[in-house]
């Protein structure tokens, strides 16, 4: 990527955080070909310093959460960003189709795509939307399973299981 490109790319780009019930959730913003869009959603420790959405985008990504949070069945309606391969978004494709309440382990999804089951499980660690793109409906043959790549072990299996529970999967 060009300095250039690089330097619009960090102009646009804005972060924020915000307070959820099992902890918070870091959101990125950036402006693409003219739109603005979510480009990252992170799961956060609940200690996490606190910032603001600064943009209409972000502020209504704060309200359709906590809309979600009294509704689990609520549809998240956010322009997100383009990201992954082929394969990512085969996998975060059939996230999406698992109703609320809902489980598939990941291999009904690795057979539903022709493709392995770890794979699946490495889509869905790569997933850079979760909780708009439900890879938390996404367990493993022995149980909850793991989730997502983390620093802070256990946090993402908590917040996985509160999900979880919160639309009556568990």
């Amino acid at each position: 990527m060009s300095s250039l490109r690089l330097t619009k790319t960090l102009k646009t780009a804005q972060y924020c955080v915000i307070e959820a019930p099992f902890g918070c959730l870091g959101v990125q913003t950036q402006e693409v070909d003219g739109s603005l869009m979510l480009s990252k959603i992170d799961y956060l420790p609940p200690k996490t310093l606190l910032l603001a959405p600064q943009n209409a985008l972000a502020r209504e990504f704060s309200r359709q959460c906590a809309l979600y949070y009294q509704n689990p069945s609520y549809v998240f309606d956010l322009p997100l960003k383009p990201l992954g391969t082929i394969h990512q978004q085969k996998v975060w494709r059939s996230t999406q189709a698992i109703p609320v309440g809902s489980t598939k382990t990941y291999g009904d999804i690795a057979r539903s795509i022709g493709s392995g089951a770890r794979a699946v499980g490495t889509a869905c660690g790569a997933n850079p939307y979760p909780l708009l793109t439900p890879c938390h409906r996404v367990v493993s043959a022995q149980g909850v399973g793991g989730f997502m790549q983390e620093d802070c072990p256990g946090l993402f299996r908590q917040i996985k299981i509160w999900l979880l529970k919160h639309e009556g999967a568990l």
